[in-house]
């Protein structure tokens, strides 16, 4: 049996489900055209995985990601979130029983987060909305890239089969941020500086404003155009000004008013 998928259909409300088909932009013509839903919110997602994300098998995570339900989806991808971030303790597949015998060691722990990355991104085509994203790329794929070769979300940025998986590239950055690590953003930002959809303006520009709360000068300098961390810049088209509105917007929200409508005027040199 299925346990993560038998416990996330049985909380399923339909009376919610008009809402969450609204708020997902579910319509003909928006992004989240034809997706659907049981009716169940986040918090009693995450309760439900929290109770048998431990039970459960890859084979289970399988079935439950290709799901048409939306909700189904993301219990599985925060299902293997916990796989993935509990590997140190439970370093076995999940659906195993640790027996005697069986270590902690550091190698099962690498194999387990590994198979879960490979999951992952063999999954992306049903990634398919922005919470999606959110809840599962950074605290998987960006833990893992820590200390890895980023060149994959580079990839995923320029050349993502979907915005989905563009938006990966991008959000997966914010846990480098919160090591203090901002090149990768500013990097993958640019790569995406003018996307056509606001769904990755609003990314690009959280991001942003996430960076600057670490560092204020580096991303104030890279808004005028500068390289983070050197002088000059790129001329007089810099950064801040040829941005869609909704990017700055989101990227300077927690500077001081004054400062804010500088940028929204134009008037920072």
């Amino acid at each position: 049996m299925n346990i993560l998928l038998t416990n996330i259909l049985a909380k399923a409300d339909p009376s919610q489900v008009e809402g969450l088909a609204r708020f997902f932009k579910t319509g003909p013509g928006q992004y989240g055209y034809g997706d659907k839903f049981l009716g169940i919110k986040v918090p009693v997602t995450r309760d439900v995985v929290k109770e048998c994300w431990k039970s459960v098998t890859f084979e289970d995570l399988e079935e439950c990601v290709t799901s048409e339900y939306h909700e189904v989806r993301l219990a599985a991808l925060l299902t293997l979130v916990e796989i993935f971030s509990h590997a140190k303790r439970f370093p076995v597949k999940p659906g195993m029983t640790m027996g005697p015998g069986m270590t902690k060691g550091p190698a099962p722990t690498g194999h387990l987060q590994q198979e879960c990355v490979e999951f992952y991104l063999a999954h992306t085509a049903y990634i398919n909305n922005w919470d999606l994203v959110d809840l599962s790329c950074y605290p998987l794929l960006g833990v893992w890239l820590l200390d890895k070769d980023r060149s994959l979300l580079y990839d995923l940025a320029r050349n993502g089969k979907t915005m989905w998986e563009q938006r990966i590239g991008m959000v997966s950055t914010m846990t480098f941020i919160r090591h203090g690590q901002l090149e990768d953003t500013f990097a993958i930002a640019d790569i995406l500086l003018h996307h056509p959809h606001d769904l990755i303006h609003k990314a690009v520009g959280w991001l942003l404003r996430e960076a600057g709360k670490k560092d204020k000068a580096a991303l104030e300098a890279y808004l005028k155009g500068q390289t983070p961390g050197r002088a000059g810049g790129d001329g007089p088209h810099v950064r801040y000004q040829t941005m869609p509105r909704t990017m700055l917007r989101y990227a300077i929200e927690k500077f001081p008013e004054g400062e804010r409508q500088a940028y929204l005027h134009g008037q920072v040199q």
